[in-house]
């Protein structure tokens, strides 16, 4: 394809025909094994495409600027040589390159980050053939309708809208395929919204723009920028003053003094609100309390033990209450003087008082009293 001799070039027209039918991922057949395509893919573009770019690299040369000793970026240069033929050659790679873009995403992106081939393609634009200006034009317009990030930032950087707006000042109030290609791309970004383009087209690049007026597109592009800054400036109004201040982290020794701080404060306001012990009694009372509050304990232990249900002698249980010993005495020994005051010896009932008195006697000389008294313990009573 390269070596065409053919002035037509028909030749190299067919064969790019069919290098396009091969490298076409659609065309592959679904094999067994699926990294078979990435794998004849990266042999391409490894083995290849170098071969296939060589005539481009050739013919778009680069002039360095040196500016006190110091290499600046490469400036565009002009298309060498810029025959029919070598143009209509270069079209012809340009147009595989251009398929290559909308197929082959991430292996040719690296080949044009790696080659910078869009800038020496936009050399090009400087061609004076309309038709491989156009081709050129066309590569850049591929790259940008993939609204890929990682493409604008490459343009950003290497400010590669610059022969493009050179080419429409250039042709002037000429209404022609090349000024509409131009406005197209422009339009594109406007309606689209790709707001990194537009605010470097609008920064670097509207007051050149700006007396174009036959066309809204560059106004379009001034009104996008704008409502974009308004709506930003809009955001930061509506977050609190704090946390806009705070937004980007400081360095590693701030976070390290206002977490030192923070500490500091905290030791502060423990320190505050504990006060400090004071002695409210002095250390010699302490054995005194201290014995106190051992036979209190002894006491409780005591009265708990005599608070516990006796068993008698028939099997049941009797229980006793300490605390209350000298009421229950009291109130017994009203019962005793009233009930148990003994009748006159003839008295036919003077047997039956005396088992009625018996328990209450016994109760009173005991001083602990049983609640409850059944018949069995009576008998029982009567019989010893």
């Amino acid at each position: 394809m390269i070596c065409d001799t053919d002035p037509e070039l028909g030749g190299a027209v067919q064969l790019m025909g069919l290098l396009r039918t091969l490298i076409d991922p659609e065309n592959m057949l679904a094999p067994t094994n699926k990294t078979e395509k990435t794998e004849f893919l990266s042999f391409f573009y490894k083995f290849c495409m170098h071969v296939l770019t060589a005539p481009l690299l050739a013919n778009t040369a680069e002039e360095k600027s040196v500016k006190d000793g110091v290499v600046g970026p490469p400036k565009i240069g002009a298309v060498c040589p810029d025959n029919f033929q070598t143009a209509q050659l270069l079209a012809l790679i340009l147009e595989l390159l251009t398929f290559c873009v909308e197929h082959h995403t991430y292996h040719i992106k690296n080949y044009i980050m790696n080659k910078d081939l869009l800038r020496r393609v936009l050399v090009l634009m400087n061609s004076k053939h309309t038709f491989l200006a156009l081709c050129a034009l066309r590569f850049m317009r591929r790259i940008i309708g993939l609204k890929d990030e990682f493409y604008n930032r490459y343009i950003i950087k290497g400010n590669l809208f610059e022969p493009v707006i050179n080419a429409l000042l250039d042709n002037g109030t000429r209404y022609n395929l090349l000024n509409s290609a131009i406005i197209e791309l422009f339009e594109f970004i406007k309606v689209e919204d790709i707001k990194s383009l537009i605010a470097h087209i609008v920064d670097n690049f509207y007051k050149a723009l700006e007396s174009i007026e036959y066309v809204q597109t560059f106004k379009g592009l001034k009104t996008r920028y704008e409502q974009e800054k308004d709506r930003q400036s809009q955001r930061l109004n509506s977050v609190p003053s704090v946390l806009r201040h705070n937004r980007y982290r400081r360095d590693a020794r701030a976070m390290e003094d206002d977490e030192e701080m923070w500490f500091n404060e905290d030791d502060d306001e423990e320190g505050e609100a504990v006060p400090p012990i004071e002695k409210s009694k002095p250390d010699d009372e302490f054995p005194d309390n201290y014995g106190k509050f051992i036979e209190a304990i002894k006491v409780k232990e005591s009265e708990d033990k005599e608070n516990l249900p006796k068993r008698t002698s028939s099997g049941s249980f009797k229980f006793t209450f300490t605390h209350s010993a000298a009421a229950a005495n009291g109130a017994n020994g009203a019962n005793s003087k009233s009930v148990g005051s003994p009748p006159s010896p003839a008295s036919p009932n003077s047997s039956s008082a005396k088992s009625t008195n018996s328990p209450a006697t016994a109760m009173t000389k005991a001083g602990l009293v049983g609640l409850v008294d059944y018949p069995d313990d009576e008998e029982e009573e009567e019989e010893e």
